[in-house]
């Protein structure tokens, strides 16, 4: 078992990789790291990546910095659940350099159809945490869902109808928080 993470660990995570690479690439960070980092959440169990394109040498760093800082790293993404949205590198948020690798957010409504596609009372309120933060609008999480609907098929343990009712339910649900603020 290892230790929680917290962001001082994810920012030494990101110089050492950036350290023990030995080539350019881009590391896109998902789940807790991205609420540790935005600060939504103040610990996780695991940093879950997505390497794209993959920086060379990468998987020995991470063998390595898994042991020396004591915690789990997976590769996992949006895109291990669901069809990749169009234009999802285009809205992932920048986090910084070290060496030559690229550090960023994964797309926030990508992780947000992810999140409401589990269903977990966590994962919920991770999604309406990001959406607070205005880390994705209701609109692109409506049009996103519709892009990425007709390929749902190819994620046999999805129901696309299923999910379908769950950003439905999402989205009415912050509608009408909203209207009562007013």
């Amino acid at each position: 078992m290892r230790s929680n993470v917290d962001p001082q660990k994810i920012e030494q995570l990101m110089k050492a990789l950036g350290r023990e690479a030995r080539g350019s690439g881009s590391i896109y960070f998902t789940g807790g790291a991205s609420a540790l980092l935005i600060g939504w959440r103040s610990s996780t169990v695991d940093i879950d990546i997505r390497l794209d394109p993959e920086p060379l040498g990468i998987f020995q760093a991470i063998a390595k910095l898994k042991q020396e800082l004591d915690i789990n790293i997976e590769l996992a993404s949006p895109q291990d659940f669901l069809p990749p949205l169009p234009e999802w590198r285009d809205r992932s948020i920048f986090i910084g350099k070290y060496g030559e690798i690229s550090f960023y957010h994964y797309d926030f409504t990508a992780q947000a159809l992810a999140k409401i596609s589990r269903g977990y009372n966590r994962d919920i309120d991770d999604v309406k945490a990001m959406y607070e933060q205005k880390l994705f609008s209701l609109e692109k999480l409506r049009d996103c869902f519709e892009a990425i609907a007709p390929e749902l098929i190819r994620f046999p343990s999805l129901n696309p109808e299923i999910l379908r009712n769950r950003v439905k339910k999402f989205i009415e649900h912050c509608e009408s928080t909203s209207e009562r603020e007013k």
